[in-house]
């Protein structure tokens, strides 16, 4: 029996998904004077899943437009965007590609290849499955979360604001975390 074999995932069916961005959400925490965090999220974004006959022959493709960045701060979102950090003018797309995905214990876990500002790192996002259901139209719904940790310097964002006390205005690691709700491809 393969590891896939073991992980059962009520409701599941091999199919094309495509991401819901309405009823999802891609947001990030940053470590922020080295006391706090702040949080922020993508406004516009777009994605495919394809679920393979067995989960492990599945992939996701993804885009996030920078520029919807959004803090709650105007002020912070304009240098955010700015080419001291995303350089959506340059950069406007966020790309991941994955290139695989495994059973890891209980749950699972997305490999790929991530691209911010030009760079492309290879990240793992661990994933849950909330759930996969019929919708009120005759559709069927898949629930996912998502996580992973990246390093901003790794992806060219090495801007650094330091306090005068020791430690920086903005940390290094960056929590991106995803709310995905995906809907299935009639056929």
């Amino acid at each position: 029996m393969t590891a896939a074999a073991k992980l059962s995932i009520p409701g599941y069916v091999a199919g094309v998904w495509d991401i819901d961005p309405v009823h999802s959400d891609v947001s990030f925490t940053v470590p922020h004077m080295m006391v706090s965090k702040v949080r922020g999220r993508f406004g516009r974004f777009s994605g495919r899943i394809v679920t393979g006959e067995d989960v492990t022959g599945s992939s996701v493709t993804a885009t996030v437009e920078a520029a919807s960045v959004d803090t709650g701060n105007e002020w912070r979102d304009k240098d955010v965007r700015s080419a001291s950090f995303l350089d959506v003018e340059n950069h406007p797309l966020w790309t991941f590609r994955s290139t695989g995905v495994r059973v890891d214990g209980d749950g699972l876990v997305a490999d790929g290849d991530l691209t911010i500002k030009g760079i492309t790192r290879p990240v793992s996002l661990a994933l849950e499955v909330n759930g996969i259901v019929p919708d009120t139209a005759g559709g069927t719904r898949a629930g996912l979360s998502a996580s992973t940790t990246i390093d901003r310097n790794d992806f060219g964002v090495t801007v650094k604001l330091p306090l005068d006390g020791g430690g920086v205005v903005v940390g290094e690691k960056v929590q991106i975390t995803l709310e995905i709700e995906a809907v299935l491809r009639q056929a």
